[in-house]
């Protein structure tokens, strides 16, 4: 992990009041721009910021110091540190803001009935929780277990929808794929319909013309004349 500048806005107004370095060397030391570290020199900005020595908290030398003022174009280092802590890598389940943590149990439930296929230590990722809280819920043996009712995590906030695609992803690799009992009765495709023999289709009825036009000349031939109709008138 690389190594930062403690208090950036704090270290310039000190290197303000107390060095002749630049407005520039300033700036490019602390990630400032160089016209808010000229605001800080004009009493403009930082007006309530005490001054932070990195010399005193052993980010910066005198001897560096002395070297920028002396060439405007020399670029101000942070000193290497004297000890070196390890970053810590995160272990153990997830950790959830007080506010939040009377949801879990609601959520755990709503894991466990939607996603059968999650892991506990998946759950223990996702919400925050521990493997024998999961046992307690899905065993029905919770304390709180007539009250709780499933929620999604998600809308709790206790998970994004990324993390648990991402863990119901893992989850479901390698599980045999549902048989059609499982899945219930499904259409079948155009292409399987198509292979079924002739006889199991409905036959098309065939369209006789010559007794269409019979059925129309006997009910023309039922209708009164109209020529008829106007003699008698």
């Amino acid at each position: 992990m690389a190594q930062q500048l403690l208090m950036p806005k704090a270290t310039a107004v000190w290197l303000v009041d107390n060095t002749a370095l630049s407005f520039d060397q300033i700036a490019q030391f602390c990630k400032l721009h160089p016209l808010e570290v000229k605001a800080i020199a004009d009493g403009e900005s930082a007006q309530g910021i005490k001054g932070l020595d990195p010399i005193a908290t052993g980010q910066l030398s005198r001897e560096e110091i002395a070297r920028a003022e002396a060439n405007p174009a020399h670029k101000l280092k942070l000193s290497e540190p004297k000890v070196r802590v390890p970053e810590s890598k995160r272990k153990g389940p997830r950790y959830t803001p007080v506010s939040k943590r009377q949801d879990r149990p609601n959520a755990i439930l709503w894991l466990v009935r939607n996603h059968p296929e999650l892991k506990d230590a998946q759950i223990s990722r996702l919400v925050g929780t521990t493997k024998s809280t999961i046992e307690q819920i899905r065993e029905r043996t919770h304390w709180n277990s007539a009250n709780l009712t499933p929620m999604d995590p998600v809308t709790l906030g206790l998970c994004s929808q990324i993390d648990l695609d991402l863990e119901v992803e893992r989850a479901s690799k390698g599980r045999p794929l549902p048989t059609a009992a499982e899945v219930g009765a499904t259409l079948e495709s155009a292409q399987e319909t198509e292979k079924l023999p002739y006889s199991d289709r409905e036959e098309e009825k065939e369209i006789d013309a010559d007794a269409v036009f019979a059925k129309l000349k006997s009910l023309k031939s039922s209708s009164p004349d109209e020529d008829e109709e106007d003699d008698r008138f």
